[in-house]
């Protein structure tokens, strides 16, 4: 059964440095070697390469080959095993339900019905629902600590791009590919909503693609700090 095996799939994360090792590669913009990811977590290479072959053999990280930078020919030496975060998305639940359909059905809806308005003042509420309770726990946190950590708590990966918040994957890539400018739009208008109800007035949210991040960019304010967000 598909559920049984996505349950086993995601069963795989249960251990605690297996998981530490994939939000680590999760986070990165390119795939890293078995030493960057062992030296990251604090952990020997050996061991680091058991739990990478692990997630790879799971499918929730891909594996690429590359020589080191520089070194070509036939003394370049072996090209380096590198893992990256997959693009492969899981879901389970008990019994099964079919959500991720019923999601494509509601946004061909909206796509055909032209309801994108409605849809993205939606979103922008919802945003703002969330920025509000963000804000009300942490009164005193500056606006791209505050934002940054809001956005992972909704599924974002948040890293830090000069003094701009990039997103380095969206949570609805699968509806993304579909339909591209509805999801784009929403996407920007739920951060909009978030740092309107966070009271954020540093921010403002934009729409600037980058090929494997979501489309929307946060720019303004003082350079977001790497310990919050890397």
């Amino acid at each position: 059964m598909r559920v049984m095996t996505e349950i086993s799939i995601v069963a795989v994360l249960d251990d605690p440095v297996r998981r530490r090792l994939y939000e680590y590669v999760a986070q990165q913009p390119r795939g890293v070697s078995r030493n960057e990811a062992a030296q990251a977590v604090g952990i020997q290479r050996t061991l680091a390469a058991f739990h990478l072959d692990r997630l790879a053999e799971a499918g929730l990280v891909s594996v690429s080959y590359r020589r080191p930078d520089g070194r070509t020919g036939p003394g370049a030496g072996r090209p380096a095993k590198l893992y990256q975060r997959s693009g492969t998305e899981y879901q389970v639940s008990v019994p099964p339900r079919d959500y991720r359909s019923a999601a494509e059905l509601l946004a061909e809806v909206v796509d055909v019905t032209g309801a994108e308005p409605q849809l993205q003042r939606s979103a922008r509420s919802r945003g703002a629902a969330a920025g509000r309770a963000a804000r009300r726990q942490a009164p005193a946190e500056a606006d791209d600590e505050l934002v940054a950590r809001t956005l992972g708590e909704q599924g974002y990966l948040p890293y830090r791009d000069g003094g701009d918040i990039r997103l380095r994957n969206c949570p609805f890539h699968v509806l993304a590919d579909r339909y591209p400018p509805l999801i784009c739009g929403m996407n920007l208008a739920l951060v909009e909503g978030l740092l309107a109800g966070a009271a954020a007035a540093t921010l403002e949210a934009g729409l600037d693609p980058r090929p494997g991040d979501c489309c929307v960019v946060v720019r303004g304010g003082p350079e977001v700090s790497k310990t919050n967000l890397d």
